[in-house]
């Protein structure tokens, strides 16, 4: 299971830099890719801890850094509410998740359905790697007081 699940991690991070790039935006990272689809998502500004919260990653450094390219690209937008880092998503950065969209739609949404994966058994494969995730985390919360 824990190789399936490396496969389909590198799989999944080679897709959606190949998909970002024919969406117009080549050499982006997956955690700066997956950064800026969660800032776009419903269209309001994030703070630092929700988006580590969100995606789960302990280390805001690493956040940080993609958060600066991104706003180098023009992707994003930072300012401030109080002491916290605010982030938002830009007109560039919109479109840009868009063109995404189209793209993953016409490459990899028609794809599976032509296969015929049935959409409930992706929810439930969806529910179970959530679940997953949370015995990892609990596991290795474990295994730092050992």
């Amino acid at each position: 299971m824990e190789f399936a699940l490396t496969m389909a991690n590198h799989a999944f991070q080679r897709w959606m830099g190949r998909c970002m790039a024919a969406a117009g935006a080549p050499g982006m990272a997956p955690l700066e890719i997956l950064i800026l689809h969660l800032v776009h998502h419903r269209e309001r500004p994030k703070t630092l801890a929700d988006i580590c919260l969100v995606l789960n990653v302990e280390d805001t450094h690493l956040v940080n850094y993609a958060l600066r390219k991104l706003d180098e690209r023009g992707l994003v937008a930072i300012g401030r509410k109080g002491k916290e880092k605010t982030v938002a998503i830009s007109p560039e950065g919109a479109a840009l998740c868009a063109r995404y969209g189209e793209v993953r739609e016409a490459l990899l949404v028609r794809g599976v359905k032509a296969v015929g994966i049935d959409p409930a058994e992706i929810s439930r494969l969806a529910a179970l790697l959530r679940a997953l995730s949370g015995s990892y985390d609990q596991a290795a919360r474990a295994a730092a007081a050992l």
